[in-house]
């Protein structure tokens, strides 16, 4: 059995700000050796997940068994497990090799607040996993959601709303305590010390969101005249359409295409009342291919058409094709 190794099976951050890649650093940096299985794949960057990849339950199992039968670690550290046929795959490892220490931190929802599991896969949890733990941790807000009327000896609570990812290093130096002999009470006060390090000593993971939603909205006001579509920003600033609309949609709560098309309907609504051009010039200028085309595009978002907007805001002019009457 190695004493300084310990299993860690949860889901993978490509963020490295909790998930696998965290606790894998925290726990090299407390000394000891991080071995892992992963439950699931994240898309995922600073501004959320995008989307989950649930591993099947043989991988999940087959990790295990692989990392168990060479390694022998006393801890295992048991994190986001989404799926009824992974928890079932993962408890059946643990009544097989019984390891020393078993510590739950689960995932039950994601930073953004989205649910990331199910009702029986909550059930499952609660009868057949609770059982086999050492310290079941808990954030303060989602005890209700996982323990329901269930009252346990072994849960820690935790306030984990400082930082995203916090509880794998306050989970990592407790499976490290406890392999080193001391107290759940000792091993709990050792892990608030840590994390309390951690807070003071490392900054948040910053992603380019800010900066390229401000590169974005001057871009647009620069070249809406002549370019609409998003995939030129996107391509223009170097990052996907995607992307670029989950900036836009997290920070002004827009798509990009909406925001384009808001740029060149306040220049279609300047030009209607400040200028005398027709809807064709205005059209022309824009990049429309016909004032029919123009006209369409602003009733659909404006709720009215060229002609009926300029005369309801005191221009005095009607138009019929390019007359002017």
């Amino acid at each position: 059995m190695q004493d300084k190794t310990i299993l860690t099976i949860t889901g993978s951050d490509p963020t490295g700000e909790s998930g696998i890649q965290a606790d894998i650093r925290f726990i090299a940096e407390l000394g000891y050796t991080a071995v892992s299985a992963i439950t699931t794949i994240t898309l995922q960057n600073t501004l959320g997940i995008q989307e989950f990849h649930d591993l099947p339950a043989s991988v999940v199992g087959g990790q295990i068994d692989a990392l168990v039968n060479d390694m022998q670690p006393r801890a295992v550290k048991i994190g986001m497990m989404r799926r009824v046929e992974t928890i079932e795959t993962v408890v059946e490892a643990l009544r097989r090799y019984r390891p020393d220490f078993v510590i739950y931190d689960p995932v039950l929802f994601s930073s953004r607040g989205e649910r990331l599991m199910g009702d029986e896969a909550l059930s499952l949890i609660r009868k057949k996993l609770f059982p086999l733990c050492s310290v079941i941790i808990v954030r303060n807000q989602e005890s209700k959601d996982l323990l329901g009327d269930m009252v346990l000896g072994n849960v820690c609570f935790i306030d984990d709303d400082n930082r995203h990812g916090l509880s794998n290093g306050f989970s990592s130096s407790l499976a490290v305590s406890l392999c080193e002999g001391r107290t759940v009470e000792e091993a709990v006060s050792n892990a608030n010390d840590f994390c309390k390090r951690q807070l003071a000593g490392t900054t948040v993971l910053q992603g380019r969101s800010t900066q390229l939603y401000n590169d974005f909205v001057t871009l647009v006001r620069q070249e809406f005249a002549v370019k609409s579509d998003v995939a030129s920003y996107a391509d223009q600033l170097n990052v996907s359409s995607a992307y670029l609309g989950q900036v836009c949609r997290r920070i002004a709560g827009r798509s990009p295409k909406n925001m384009i098309d808001d740029a060149i309907v306040k220049d279609i609504e300047r030009q209607l009342t400040k200028t005398p051009h027709t809807i064709q010039e205005i059209a022309l200028s824009l990049g429309f291919s016909s004032q029919a085309h123009l006209s369409k595009f602003f009733k659909n978002i404006v709720g009215t058409s060229p002609s009926e907007f300029r005369m309801g805001n005191g221009n005095g002019k009607c138009e019929m094709g390019n007359v002017k009457c």
